[in-house]
């Protein structure tokens, strides 16, 4: 295709899904998005992970969808068109788009490379872009990003499997590197074993860091020790084991999004110890000042990454060989795969063959 110049705003039709309102069921939908501007690139969405936020949104758990909404923030495809100052992407490069599509560019977290963190960053879906036009995500056929919000997916990565790091991935990357939990002499614990976490086993190996997984039940820890090769498995309903783990990690990554205790998991630090949330769970959390002040621990949150560190994360997983576990389905499968999502029956990740699947769907 030829190079785009100009500003001038023309609607391209776009196919996908979308949920009409906050039951979440999702159907066909045919909209529009922009002409490609002169620094952005329009993306043949290949694959899209399922994340669990598309699950919130879909059926306004958090109580700020608006309808109709196409989800999708864990979107791989190829770059098929591109405008006139393009100057990271060609035609057919492989790119990743997660959740943010734009930000203000100019505040410090922009400069400092951290656009997640910009008080008027963009969601990739739910959300109006700044020139006014709505934000669909990628449980459809193509996706117009400026090229700041894409990143660059190597070869030696398998897209499918890519998919999921552009949210899961960086969620977990990111509060490891800045939190300084990536190394060989660092133990991390993990709380949950889903999406998230199973990626963030995988990280922390690749980091030389022993990693213990966290979870309220036996039943995953067959595969996190010898599938997914962590160092330790902790039973958080299990009192004495609980107990004989008090004090030994420098930090904690907790995944889970559901109301949960977290004072016993503020026990299992060291002295400076790190309880890093990325659950956004509905309830607040009721937890002892003293719990906190005794061994000068701290509670932290953290989100996805800016793009410059989610690039490297790509990098990073690729040279690493590190790779989401997915289920991928076809578009016609969605509403049964978040159903299963709801009830936790994945593993550890859904993701849309776009690609291969949608057209077929368009009446």
């Amino acid at each position: 295709m030829e190079r785009l110049s100009g500003e001038k705003e023309q609607s391209v039709e776009a196919f996908g899904w979308a949920a009409r309102d906050s039951s979440g069921h999702l159907s066909p939908f045919v909209f529009s998005r922009r002409n490609t501007r002169e620094e952005e690139v329009r993306v043949k969405v290949l694959y899209c992970g399922i994340c669990h936020s598309d699950l919130h949104c879909l059926k306004n758990e958090w109580h700020s969808s608006t309808y109709p909404l196409v989800p999708g923030h864990e979107i791989v495809g190829e770059v098929s068109e591109i405008g006139s100052k393009v100057s990271k992407f060609n035609l057919g490069d492989k790119v990743g788009v997660g959740c943010i599509v734009d930000s203000c560019r100019t505040c410090e977290s922009c400069r400092e490379d951290q656009e997640n963190y910009c008080t008027k960053a963009v969601a990739t879906y739910n959300g109006v872009h700044h020139d006014g036009t709505i934000n669909y995500g990628g449980y459809s056929d193509h996706i117009v990003v400026d090229e700041r919000y894409a990143v660059k997916i190597p070869h030696t990565l398998p897209l499918a499997s890519a998919a999921p790091l552009l949210c899961a991935g960086i969620s977990m990357y990111s509060p490891m590197k800045y939190f300084g939990l990536a190394g060989p002499d660092k133990h991390v614990g993990i709380v949950g074993l889903g999406g998230l976490g199973h990626i963030g086993v995988r990280f922390a190996k690749a980091f030389g860091t022993k990693v213990t997984v966290i979870s309220s039940t036996t039943g995953k820890s067959k595969d996190a020790l010898e599938t997914l090769g962590a160092d330790g498995f902790l039973v958080s309903t299990d009192e004495d084991q609980m107990k004989a783990a008090m004090g030994t990690m420098d930090g904690i990554i907790d995944t889970v999004s559901t109301s949960h205790s977290i004072s016993p998991l503020i026990g299992l630090l060291k002295s400076n110890g790190k309880l890093v949330l990325l659950g956004a769970t509905e309830k607040p959390f009721d937890i002892s000042a003293f719990s906190l002040i005794l061994g000068r621990k701290s509670i932290a949150g953290s989100g996805i990454g800016g793009m410059q560190e989610t690039q490297e994360m790509i990098d990073f997983a690729a040279e690493h060989g590190i790779k989401a576990e997915i289920e991928i389905i076809s578009m016609d499968y969605v509403n049964t795969a978040i159903d299963r999502l709801a009830k936790g029956d994945v593993r550890y990740r859904f993701v849309i063959d776009i690609a291969n699947t949608l057209a077929a769907t368009r009446s």
